[in-house]
């Protein structure tokens, strides 16, 4: 059965999806840019402070079915300038300090909003 994963929390979709949707004990998060969830807004500053409020909008998603970035199995991070890699790997790394998921990074040629920044994940219950 598919449930679908909505918290005030975090942003709001700009679109037709979902923040995220569980089916089982898989838990699949739409990719997070770094709109602030209380205004709906890019948050000010640069890469480091875009990628912590994605983090926390991750945060925030996961919390909807008491998960954390334990639980991440996979993730993917998309970057508008690959130059940024550096810094969102710090600040990505913090989250996940000891036995941190599969991942995949690409640089994109434009993000939603003008972010420079997003990140998607796939969590599992017993991660």
């Amino acid at each position: 059965m598919k449930t679908i994963l909505s918290t005030p929390a975090a942003p709001k979709a700009i679109g037709p999806y979902s923040q995220g949707v569980r089916i089982g004990d898989f838990f699949f998060l739409s990719g997070q840019i770094p709109l602030d969830p209380a205004t709906g807004e890019l948050v000010s500053g640069d890469v480091g402070a875009q990628t912590e409020r994605v983090l926390d909008n991750i945060a925030a998603v996961l919390a909807v079915h008491e998960l954390e970035f334990r639980h991440v199995v996979k993730t993917t991070i998309f970057l508008v300038d690959l130059a940024d890699f550096g810094k969102v790997n710090e600040l990505y790394g913090k989250r996940f300090p000891a036995e941190p998921p599969a991942r995949s990074t690409v640089q994109v040629a434009a993000l939603p909003r003008g972010a420079r920044v997003e990140i998607e994940v796939i969590a599992h219950r017993n991660a």
